[in-house]
């Protein structure tokens, strides 16, 4: 049987964007035909021109923090939806709460490739210990082992003694859910003596701690970890290389420094910004609020797309000061009037009283005026300095102590 989950996998990058972004034009005329989100957001926009990133970094990004918003005004899914909800196969529901639709294609959010990297084989029998209670993350594995063709044993959260006795009865070889839970139940198995059938896993939802992938490799689980939304579904995985998250087949992924849409490049750490061709739910320049940065070269794996480091952060570092709220696109928009690349905003606390200073990589002459422009845009005052700047996509740092 193949490495490789498809041809897909190995083809030549290049080849990969071209077809991508071939097809990007009919699918964001679809987003602005079908979705009233779209319509109202791509209005002017000529689909046919967004023929490469250049073009595609002019379209404004969605932020994951304007949903609610957006759903509220216009239920269910605030017009981001080309499909109608009763077409759909499941209405989930997040936290916030955001409302997610999954769509009635094989494999809608597609993780099947990912599973196919973490050794899951046909035939396999799955503990799925994702959620199964509104939120879909149950539901996007166990569409994806479906589609792999694995029986898949629905075990949700909790309840870890009964889980135990599953395993121990119908030997499930493969586990997916969350890291910590997968730890919880091999001790739980370990308390009741029952033997351990799992050989593989796919974990996700959490960080996964070395201390913790130490712990399954000491009792023969073979540990992968996944990085998805709710929103857009799986969007990069590990492989055998262990070397950062291959992307999901069938995206655009931009990374873009936060509060603004400007892709960075190579290396740095920003906002992950994804566009997808989910005709149900198709997200045009969709940031998620994580932070991560493409890893250069190609994985040793033998998979051709880009890789990225995985989940590094959150983008949305917005803060209260002196009673007003501060977010990135504030920062961004100081740097833009004043033609400035880089800068982050420290916030400390002295003898009690808030202090704001924009970090420059260098120090300008015009200081004084972006001072002032500091004060007009975040209503705020604050100062000018100059200082190095780490590479960890922090727009904002919050150095206050309380207590």
């Amino acid at each position: 049987m193949s490495a490789f989950y498809d041809a897909l996998e190995t083809r030549d990058p290049h080849e990969r964007e071209r077809i991508l972004f071939e097809r990007l034009p009919a699918q964001l005329a679809h987003a602005r035909d079908n979705a009233a989100f779209y319509r109202r957001l791509l209005a002017g926009i000529e689909p046919d021109k967004i023929t490469g990133r250049a073009q595609l970094a002019t379209l404004p990004v969605t932020r994951k923090a304007e949903l609610m918003e957006a759903q509220k005004a216009n239920p269910p899914f605030g017009g981001l939806n080309a499909t109608a909800p009763g077409h759909l196969a499941r209405i989930f529901m997040s936290p916030g709460p955001i409302y997610d639709p999954e769509g009635r294609r094989g494999d809608f959010w597609r993780t099947s490739r990912t599973l196919f990297a973490a050794g899951f084989r046909p035939g396999d029998v799955v503990l799925n210990c994702f959620s199964y209670h509104l939120t879909p993350a149950g539901s996007m594995f166990e569409t994806g082992l479906h589609h792999l063709d694995c029986a898949v044993i629905p075990g949700g959260v909790g309840q870890t003694e009964l889980q135990a006795r599953a395993v121990g009865d119908l030997r499930p070889v493969g586990y997916v859910g969350t890291p910590s839970f997968l730890k919880i139940l091999l001790e739980k198995c370990e308390e009741l003596g029952v033997a351990c059938s799992f050989k593989r896993a796919l974990v996700s939802g959490e960080a996964f701690l070395p201390a913790v992938r130490e712990f399954m490799h000491g009792r023969g689980v073979d540990c992968y970890q996944a990085y998805g939304t709710a929103d857009l579904g799986l969007i990069a995985y590990e492989t055998p290389a262990r070397e950062g998250l291959v992307l999901n087949e069938e995206l655009v992924l931009e990374i873009v420094r936060p509060g603004t849409g400007d892709p960075v490049g190579e290396g740095e750490v920003g906002e992950v910004v994804v566009t997808t061709f989910n005709a149900d739910y198709p997200l045009v320049r969709f940031a998620t609020g994580d932070l991560s940065a493409i890893l250069a070269g190609r994985s040793p794996c033998g998979r051709t797309n880009a890789r990225i480091k995985g989940w590094m952060g959150r983008a949305d570092q917005a803060t209260k000061v002196r009673g007003l709220f501060v977010h990135p696109h504030h920062v961004a928009e100081v740097l833009r009037r004043h033609g400035l690349a880089r800068g982050r905003l420290v916030v400390e606390n002295e003898a009690g009283e808030d202090r704001m200073t924009l970090l420059l990589e260098q120090l300008p002459a015009d200081a004084v005026a972006i001072e002032a422009t500091i004060k007009d845009v975040m209503k705020v005052r604050g100062e000018v300095r100059g200082g190095s700047l780490p590479n960890d996509g922090k727009v904002i740092d919050d150095l206050r102590k309380y207590g």
